[in-house]
């Protein structure tokens, strides 16, 4: 089983914790996490983008003007793409942009992503992360004591604290477990997590 330090908040090394190999040391299927990537931004994206065509524009129901002899180019509604107000050629209508992926791919996804922090040595696990009141600097100082800068902070359980000790910070994010998604542990260098949530890790994805 590979084995990671266990820092405090202070960056000191209080001790290891085994990881599990079913879940950390796995390996590492590209082709699903490009896959999973690409279903999380594909899901996000609403979709309900509309513009009218000719069709479906108000007016334009007469001819404007007889077909010859006016001088003018010949013209079926003021209502065609060429006239202002008209409608538009090929326009966007609303759609379903969502991807699906199977459970055991997303979790293979998961697991391989995990599995190359690890590797990388960007999985860093925290004693505890309890912070006793709402501040920035405290979170700062904390990521500064374990020489990280763009990170990734995954807890157990949604904690108001930290989430709004680290909203100012613009290369740090924080999720539940609940929440962690292949997507976030990607964009970010380095994965910050409390050991409880390590623990649940393994509960969930085991």
């Amino acid at each position: 089983m590979a084995s990671v330090s266990v820092y405090n908040m202070e960056g000191a090394q209080v001790g290891t914790i085994e990881l599990s190999d079913s879940i950390f040391a796995v390996p590492v299927n590209e082709h699903l996490v490009h896959q999973a990537v690409v279903a999380q931004l594909a899901n996000k994206r609403q979709g309900t983008q509309k513009a009218k065509t000719r069709s479906e524009v108000r007016g334009g129901g007469r001819k404007p003007w007889r077909q010859k002899g006016t001088g003018h180019a010949r013209q079926g509604s003021i209502r065609a793409p060429q006239w202002t107000g008209g409608g538009v050629v090929f326009a966007p209508t609303p759609r379903d942009y969502s991807v699906k992926m199977n459970k055991k791919e997303k979790q293979l996804a998961m697991k391989s992503v995990l599995t190359s922090k690890v590797n990388e040595s960007k999985f860093i696990v925290l004693d505890e992360l309890k912070l006793a009141e709402i501040k920035t600097k405290q979170i700062k100082a904390v990521l500064d004591n374990l020489k990280v800068e763009k990170a990734l902070i995954v807890t157990k359980e949604k904690d108001d604290v930290v989430v709004k000790s680290a909203n100012n910070l613009p290369k740090v994010a924080t999720t539940a477990l609940n929440n962690i998604n292949v997507y976030d542990i990607l964009k970010y260098d380095t994965v910050v997590v409390t050991s409880e949530a390590v623990a649940a890790i393994e509960e969930v994805y085991a």
